[in-house]
């Protein structure tokens, strides 16, 4: 069974950073390409950034391009959203996911094979 535990959220003021981490098991970790979405009060889930197995590729929506990076180390099964130049407008509950499959790409939530429990990212202004 796997299981995806997110920590590094937290409360910042506008223009800081933070940085988010995921660290999965139960699963062959490297097998799988990793994203991250976030679900804002009455807004549905939405996408913000997915990386391919093997972490050459990347992809982001459009609203965090050039502010949010996101990375995975295989050896240490965990995957890092680094969150850059933050808005109010980024604050939400961030999800770890796990694709279905290796490549990276814009999923809809549906798409998504597992979840993490999420961690809070409050923005202030």
């Amino acid at each position: 069974q796997v299981q995806l535990v997110e920590s590094g959220g937290g409360l910042v003021q506008a223009g800081g950073s933070l940085r988010l981490s995921c660290a999965a098991s139960g699963h062959t970790f490297s097998g799988y390409a990793m994203g991250w979405f976030r679900q804002a009060p009455g807004k549905e889930r939405e996408f913000v950034a997915a990386i391919s197995r093997t972490g050459v590729t990347t992809v982001y929506a459009d609203s965090v391009k050039g502010r949010f990076t996101i990375s995975r180390d295989n050896a240490k099964n965990t995957v890092y959203l680094q969150m850059n130049s933050l808005k109010p407008e980024d604050t939400a509950i961030y999800y770890c996911a796990q694709s279905r499959g290796q490549y990276a790409t814009r999923w809809p939530a549906r798409e998504i094979g597992s979840w993490g429990q999420g961690t809070q990212v409050t923005v202030s202004s």
